[in-house]
Formats: structure tokens, sequence, C-alpha cells
């Protein structure tokens, strides 16, 4: 009964006036930005966590949120009509999705992307409500030990789910790592990496860093290929489903859900990495492989599925135990950080407002999604052609906004700046910049929980060894390093990401 309860209370914070409207404009925004190339959610979030510093803690949370698992259900739009991918985790949506708009099947495309997206977002949104209270009374248990060796694994997972080069990964993992170090020993009192300057006393915000790494490093990067992008618009009709499309989903909905679940929760997966395996599976799993890429709807349903299960489980180490899972949720951590609210365990018992309206708020804001965005087919496929030389002064104009806001300093904007040349730079160089900014969200837990851990065993590091869970998850970390490393494992992961790029 108490997790009736506990929903009915979710419902009542969700189904206000203001959250519902905050719900609907986070899933609004997210659509569009998910449709519009070149502006994802860690940007857009980065850019508005600003303007959530004067909403309720749980309205902040629910906007943003909708923003999230919003800009899923908008990149397979793009990538269905017009073979542009409007987000990462919508690659493998295109390869299906945009055939069979050619095939005159556009309006079945995005219903099954729509009717997907849903299915996995209602079965995840479950998965949540039963198992993220279980895992943080587990998670109450946790000492400093604990906490540090988890947050080492959640590092070392990112560094080996991280797209592209292993040596890459590392670097952004240790220069996040070292970001975060930045500003004011709270043991010393001594000010460390701030080259004289005052104005870094109290580290650098993680908004200026996701502004420019992720929002002005992308326009960069998007303004040096925005001549060769072209758009040809398929017609859409038929957006009802038949019954055998029905059929036909089904089985790929179910398996596309169940990985974007598991692989969600992992650091540097989440939705990305479950679209891709989503699609492999289909494929071998089929008595008919052949017919992907030339407009299988099973190609549709499961990546979407699974982008979309990944999206919302990605919340539950979040909310649990204060760990992101990917960028994203690193900026929810920063949002909940400035409400004055500690991100972990004890989220559930001291604010189950927030916990239970933010779940009830995602199914509520997964059915918006699955009511409004078909009827609005029309303002998205305006939007796609809307040139970027429109679009990218307007971005920049609110990422300066935002930045000056935060406290008034010109020297916020000029850091923001230097970042995005830095984000810019990562690109030309295939360093993913996701894994920074995990490790300079990490970065200053990481070094609290190490110095508690310390002082409570009197400098002895085996202390780490001696207590069952931390020696555990510490050799998960292990285990998972050697198993990258292991030749046969290296190579079939290079391949996954040569057919991902």
């Amino acid at each position: 009964m108490d997790i009736l309860s506990d929903l009915w209370l979710g419902a009542q914070t969700a189904f206000s006036v203001w959250n519902l409207l905050y719900c609907l404009l986070g899933v609004f925004l997210g659509t569009a930005i998910g449709v519009l190339p070149g502006l994802g959610p860690t940007a857009t979030i980065a850019m508005l966590l600003p303007v959530t510093f004067g909403l309720p803690p749980e309205t902040a949370l629910i906007m943003l949120a909708g923003i999230f698992y919003g800009a899923q259900y908008g990149g397979s739009t793009t990538a269905i009509l017009v073979n542009l991918p409007g987000e990462s985790s919508s690659v493998v949506t295109a390869l299906d999705g945009y055939q069979m708009a050619r095939n005159g099947q556009a309006g079945t495309a995005l219903a099954t992307a729509a009717i997907g997206s849903f299915a996995a977002g209602t079965v995840a949104t479950v998965l949540i409500a039963f198992f993220a209270p279980a895992l943080s009374a587990v998670a109450l248990t946790f000492g400093p030990h604990e906490y540090f060796s988890l947050m080492v694994l959640g590092l070392v997972a990112s560094i080996v789910l991280a797209s592209g080069s292993l040596l890459h990964a590392v670097g952004m993992v240790l220069f996040g790592l070292i970001l975060g170090l930045i500003g004011t020993d709270v043991n010393t009192g001594e000010m460390r990496f701030t080259f004289g300057r005052f104005e870094l006393a109290d580290g650098i915000s993680f908004v200026i860093v996701a502004m420019g790494v992720f929002g002005l490093g992308e326009i960069l990067s998007n303004l040096e290929h925005e001549h060769t992008r072209s758009v040809s618009l398929a017609k859409v009709t038929g957006l009802m489903p038949t019954r055998a499309d029905l059929k036909r989903m089904i089985a790929p909905v179910t398996r596309g859900t169940l990985i974007g679940s598991v692989l969600g929760i992992l650091p540097g997966g989440g939705a990305m990495l479950a679209s891709f395996a989503a699609y492999a599976l289909e494929k071998k799993s089929s008595k008919t492989p052949e017919r992907f890429g030339k407009g299988a709807i099973e190609g549709v349903a499961a990546p979407e599925a699974a982008n979309n299960a990944g999206a919302q489980t990605s919340f539950i180490p979040m909310l649990t135990l204060g760990i992101p899972s990917n960028p994203v949720m690193a900026l929810m951590i920063g949002a909940l950080i400035m409400q004055g609210i500690q991100p972990g365990p004890s989220v559930i018992e001291e604010q189950p407002v927030l916990f239970w309206g933010l779940i009830v708020s995602m199914w509520v804001g997964n059915l918006m999604l699955l009511v409004l965005n078909l009827p609005l087919i029309g303002l998205w496929v305006k939007m796609i052609s809307i040139p970027y030389g429109f679009l990218f002064p307007a971005i920049v104009a609110f990422c300066v906004i935002g930045v000056y806001s935060l406290n008034n300093a010109t020297f916020d904007i000029w850091l923001m700046a230097g970042f995005g040349f830095a984000g810019y730079l990562l690109r030309k160089f295939d360093c993913e910049p996701a894994p920074l900014l995990l490790g300079f969200v990490l970065g200053p837990m990481l070094e609290e929980h190490l110095r508690r851990s310390m002082l409570v065993s009197r400098g002895d590091a085996t202390t780490f060894l001696t207590r069952p869970i931390s020696a555990i998850l510490l050799l998960l970390a292990v285990l998972l390093v050697i198993s990258i490393l292991a030749p046969t494992i290296r190579k079939k992961r290079e391949e996954a990401f040569t057919d991902e790029d």
C-alpha cells in the first residue's frame, strides 16, 4: 500500500496546474531541440538552469526531465523525414525510418516511433517507481568507502562505454576531474589551480562548462558543416498503423524496452548505446535480416523504445545514489544542488513530493508526447528547414545571458567562450566530451569521500578492500578494465562504434 500512497502523492504533484504547464513546456522544448540538429538536451538544459532558480524544485526538475526525454522523440522525427538525426540516439532510427518515408510510409514510421516511445516510457516509469526506493534503501547503508568505490566504478564504466578511442576517454575523464578540483581546498582553505584569479576561488560553475563545451562547441562544429546540410522532406500520410503493423512492433518494442531499461542505468551508456544494441539484436534475431536498412518497421520500433527507456531509467542512479549516468543527469544534479537539495538516497525520504512527483510526471510527459506531437508534424517539418545562420546567434545570446546571470560577471562569459573553443577542438580531435562532464561533476565528490575514508582509517588505503561492498565495486571496476583490454572484446567494441559513426 505504501507504493500506492506514494504514487498518489506524486499524482497530486504532477497534476497540479503549474507542473502540468511546465511539463508541457519541457516536452515541447525537448521535441523542438530534438528536431533541430546541433542543439541537444545537454546544451539546452544548461542554458535553462538559471531560469529554474525561481521555481520550486519539483517544477524545475519536471521541466528539465521533459526536455530530456522529449528530445529523444524529436530526434526521431528528423531522422525519419529527412534522414537527419536530431539526436545521436536517433542515428539508428534513420536507417529504416527514412527508407519507410521514401516508400510512402512516413506516417507509419512516425506513429511507430511515438507508440514505441510511449510504451517504453510507461514501463521505465514503473521500473523506477518499484526499484528506485529499494536501491535507495540499500544506498543508505553506504559510507564514504562505498561511495568512493561506486564513483570509481562509474568513471571506469563511462570510459569503457564512451565511443571512440579509450585513450581519449581516459584523458577526458582526467581533464574533468582536474577541472572539478579548481577552487578552494575545503580542508586547508588554500586556493588551488586558480592561477591567482579570485574569480575561480569557488571553482568553475558546471553551467559554464556545459554551455561552453556542449553549447558553443556544438555551434562552432555545426557552422563548419552547415553548407553540406540539405533538406528533402518526405510527404507524411497515414499516421495510423495497421493491425499488422502493430502486431509486428510488439516484440521489438518489448525487447527494446528491456535493453534500454538496463543500459540506461550504466554510466556513459544511456539512450544512444541502448538504441544501437536494440537495433543489432533485432537484425540478428530476425528471420529476414535483409529487410533491415530497406524500411523494416522493427528497425524503427526497437531503437525508439530503447532510447526512450534508457533516457528515463538513467534517472535511477541520479535520484538514488547521486551518481550521474550521463551529462544530462550531471546537470540535473546541479539543478538539485542549486535548489539546496543534496542528491542521494536521502532524497526519497526528505523530498517525497519531488521524487514521486517527478516519476508520475514522466508518464504524463510521455502521454503528452504521444497526443501532441503527431498532430504537430507540420510545425516540426517547418522548423527543420530554418537556416542555421538564423538560429545560432539566438543560441549564443541565450548562452551569454544565462552565464552572466549566474554571478553578473563578464569573466564567466570569457570562461564559457574558452570552454566553447575547447569543445570545438575536442570534436576536431574525435574526443567525446561527455566523460569530461561526468569527471567534472564527480571529481569533488570523489575527493571528499576519499579524504573521509582515509581519515577514518588513519591513512590505511587497504580499508577500501576490507569493506565487502567497497571491495566488490572496485573488483567490478577492475574486471571492466580487464575485459576491455582483452583483444576480442576490444575488437568488437571498435567495430560497434565504427558502425555507429
